[in-house]
């Protein structure tokens, strides 16, 4: 009996071993990669002593929220007073009776360390799937070199003071980026899960109509919810100019991979959309198209290092871009070399032809008409529909 005994135990801490960590309960519903600002300081918004409000809407649902804040970026400590979130209303304003008070290990305000990120408590708010939120930050000494999500496809707000609890903002100046915000994170009475979208501008919803939620991983958080999916948040890790192997606008995929991927609470799943970034600047200054090989080797990288923490990887088809500025032919050849190979490789654990969904029948180098923004590269928001209606929901079980 104690041998049998034993030997049950040893195969329960072997499942929790090469099972993903779900963090105590807790998984992330919303998410925005932190960067550095690259706008220079004149074009920076004013933070010192405003209040930044910001709306986001959650994908999955639960019993109790927590906030991540990001200072990751920055080489100074963030000095953070009030913090409230509550029930988004029309403008950002706060649906009367949802204001919560936000604390830090016990405390109202706090000081962030540089190159850190910071946890709030757990907050008894119970949300609904799919609901909108608005987080406001005081920011007494500003933030002169904030951590931001460039582009948010959304509205924010500062205003000056400590304006988080007010249901409405005084006198308030409209920004762009996302500022300090980087993540928000569900508890519920069922483990929730976490699929991670990858990617670069298409990903993070450029050229999405503002304000709509229509990046398609929103629309794939849609889709989700209608499966009866309650517990599956979507956590949006694009960065707009974002490549897999060289620099372009944050880390390059393979070194943001950690912390942008496998360190996400809840995280199951990856789908990894990343690459035609690489191809289209390739040869920029003379030099010589990047091979299909070093592409594909990126991809083995990431599957290697997911499956190490049993994270389960999609790989998503590089989608069409000829008409683009920076598309060639070179660029084209590779770019059809590697989608085949994401067709039939084995070594992922699945694929999704977001290439074939989005191309022109007639030309399938080209994106169709009728989803192209109008610059050959981004989709436009019946684009992003189309590619959130080409996953197949069950390669994310």
């Amino acid at each position: 009996m104690m041998k049998r005994q034993m030997m049950i135990g040893a195969a329960m801490m072997a499942v929790l071993a090469t099972t993903p960590a779900m963090a105590d309960g807790w998984s992330r519903s919303w998410m925005a990669a932190p960067l550095v600002s690259k706008a220079p300081p004149e074009k920076r918004p004013d933070l010192d002593n405003r209040t930044v409000r910001q709306v986001v809407r959650i994908s999955s649902g639960g019993n109790r929220i927590r906030i991540r804040l990001s200072n990751e970026m920055s080489v100074q400590p963030l000095l953070l007073g009030a913090v409230h979130v509550a029930l988004a209303g029309e403008n950002g304003e706060i649906v009367e009776g949802s204001d919560h008070v936000v604390t830090f290990n016990g405390a109202q305000g706090a000081t962030i360390p540089a190159r850190a990120p910071l946890l709030s408590d757990p907050i008894d708010m119970a949300v609904k799937p799919l609901t909108k939120v608005t987080i406001s930050l005081h920011l007494p000494r500003g933030a002169s070199d904030a951590t931001v999500h460039s582009y948010s496809a959304a509205t924010a707000w500062t205003a000056r003071g400590d304006q988080t609890g007010a249901v409405r903002l005084t006198d308030p100046t409209v920004i762009g980026p996302r500022i300090i915000l980087s993540g928000i994170e569900v508890e519920s009475r069922t483990a929730g899960t976490t699929i991670v979208t990858l990617g670069d501008s298409i990903t993070d919803g450029v050229r999405a109509t503002p304000d709509s939620n229509r990046r398609w991983p929103d629309l794939l958080a849609e889709r989700l919810q209608k499966a009866g999916r309650k517990s599956v948040g979507v956590a949006n890790a694009g960065i707009s100019a974002n490549r897999l192997l060289s620099e372009g606008d944050g880390y390059n995929a393979l070194a943001r991979f950690d912390s942008d991927v496998l360190a996400v609470p809840g995280v199951t799943h990856v789908v990894v959309l990343e690459g035609v970034n690489d191809l289209g600047n390739a040869t920029r200054g003379g030099q010589a198209m990047l091979p299909p090989e070093a592409l594909i080797g990126a991809y083995r990288q990431m599957i290697a290092r997911a499956h190490d923490r049993g994270v389960k990887v999609i790989l998503a088809t590089i989608l069409p871009y000829k008409g683009a500025g920076y598309w060639n032919e070179a660029g084209e050849t590779a770019r059809v070399a590697v989608n085949e190979w994401i067709r039939t490789t084995d070594e992922a654990d699945g694929f999704v032809d977001l290439a074939k969904a989005i191309a022109d029948p007639a030309d399938p180098a080209r994106m169709a008409k009728a989803y192209d923004v109008g610059d050959a590269l981004h989709p436009n928001d019946e684009g992003f529909r189309v590619m959130a209606d080409a996953v197949d929901l069950r390669l994310l079980r």
